[in-house]
Parts: structure tokens; C-alpha cells; sequence
């Protein structure tokens, strides 16, 4: 029987990175995205080279309506296998100050984590658990851990994902489903283009901005069979600007 994983927001960055580390495992792909099509092809095609198979779904994590026919229509088409690793990536920066911060700029960041992680995980949770196997590992972020100045929304968002990821890890540990979070500090991403790179790299012990891949890599082995007596937990990956 073939392995799926699904990887939201899995078309750039740190989602890419974790779909091309679990394809390197054995894993077939469901690389989710948003709106970038063509990023989301050289995903898939990297996939390939790692020696594996995969499939683009493209759906707004934060419209239920729209993760449910997908994950349905996938089902159908399925019905002999379920995905049994899923990251949930997806994420947006929305930074301003809370003073002059909008209500779309606060609800658009809460609604792609929170909203996105409760309808793709809701989707994908019962049949790990009738299988009795699943690993569940969420993006969260040291702005989640100790908060960053321009980014209440974001933090609210990332400590929220995990506290959910402690709650469900509880609920779900008796039938060998694993639920995690990794916490990233400065990643090589689009995600921080923009930012003053230099004075931040000051600030981090190992005076670098960390790679996709390295998160990729701890994903990866939280993914793994090796890694089922870890539940609940949030590692950080930060150089040690937070520990």
C-alpha cells in the first residue's frame, strides 16, 4: 500500500523543503496550495526526482468548504488509503502595529492558522485514528513562543497552534497518532524577504539565518516511526535566539 503525506502550503519555502524530505522517506505528496500554480509544479517535479509521486490540491486552508471537497473528491478516489503525516504549513504574515493594525489584517492571519489547521486536521483525523497510525506536526514560530513587536496577530495565531497541538496530542495518544509542533526562528523563506537580514542575524547566537531544509529535516524525523513516543511537544529551531 502506498504512504501519503499532505503538506499545506506546499508549494515554497519550508513546505517544500518538508514535501521533498518525506517524498525522500517513502511518502507520496499532496502538495496544497493557495493561488501559485506554477510554484506549486516545480514542487510536484521535485518530488519526482526524490522518487516518489504526488498530487497538487489546490484549496484555501481557510475555507472549509473548500478543504472538504478536496479531501472528499481524494477519499473517493482513494478508498483503500488514507494520509497518514500531516504538516500543517500554511501560514501569512500580516505584521502592523496592533494600534493601526486592520480587522483583515488580524482575521486573514488568525483564519489561514488557526481556522486552517482546525478544518485540514478535522478532515484527516478519523481515519488515523480508525488505522491507528498518524503523525501530525504544525508550523508554529519563536513569535509564538515570546511574541514579536508588529506581530500580535501573528503570534496570537502561532500560540494558539500550540496549545491546540498539546490538547489534541492528549486526545489522540491511545490510538498511536502523534500530534507536534516545530517552532522556527529566522528561515531563508519568502516569508522574511524584506526584513533588515543583517541586524537580525545579529541577534541570533549562531549569527545565521536557518535553511529550509533544516527545518525539513526535523519534520522529517518527527514524521517517522522512530520518533512515536513524542507527543505534544514544541521543538524550537531558532540558532538560539529563544530557548
Amino acid at each position: 500500500m502506498k504512504k501519503y503525506a499532505l503538506v499545506t502550503g506546499g508549494s515554497r519555502g519550508i513546505g517544500r523543503a518538508v514535501c521533498v524530505k518525506l517524498a525522500r522517506m517513502g511518502y507520496d505528496i499532496l502538495i496544497n496550495y493557495a493561488s501559485n500554480a506554477a510554484e506549486a509544479q516545480k514542487t510536484l517535479e521535485l518530488v519526482r526526482q526524490a522518487g516518489q509521486d504526488g498530487e497538487i490540491l489546490m484549496f484555501d486552508v481557510s475555507n472549509r468548504a473548500q478543504v472538504v471537497k478536496a479531501m472528499e473528491t481524494w477519499e473517493k478516489e482513494h478508498p483503500d488509503e488514507y494520509v497518514e503525516v500531516l504538516v500543517n504549513n500554511a501560514g501569512i504574515r500580516r505584521d502592523n502595529v496592533l494600534v493601526f493594525m486592520s480587522e483583515e489584517e488580524w482575521n486573514g492571519v488568525l483564519n489561514v492558522t488557526l481556522s486552517g489547521f482546525y478544518n485540514v486536521t478535522q478532515a484527516l483525523l478519523q481515519p488515523m485514528l480508525v488505522h491507528k497510525y498518524g503523525r501530525i506536526i504544525n508550523l508554529a514560530s519563536v513569535s509564538g513562543l515570546k511574541g514579536q513587536p508588529g506581530q500580535t496577530n501573528y503570534a496570537a495565531a502561532k500560540g494558539g497552534i500550540i496549545a491546540a497541538t498539546k490538547a489534541l496530542a492528549l486526545e489522540v495518544a491511545r490510538k498511536n497518532v502523534t500530534v507536534n509542533a516545530v517552532a522556527p526562528g529566522f528561515i531563508e523563506t519568502d516569508m522574511t524577504e524584506g526584513l533588515d537580514v543583517e541586524s537580525l542575524k545579529a541577534t541570533i547566537p549562531v549569527r545565521r539565518f536557518g535553511k529550509p531544509e533544516e527545518v525539513a529535516e526535523l519534520i522529517g524525523f518527527l514524521a517517522s516511526p522512530e520518533a512515536g513516543y513524542i507527543t505534544g511537544e514544541v521543538v524550537s529551531i531558532n540558532g538560539g535566539l529563544h530557548t
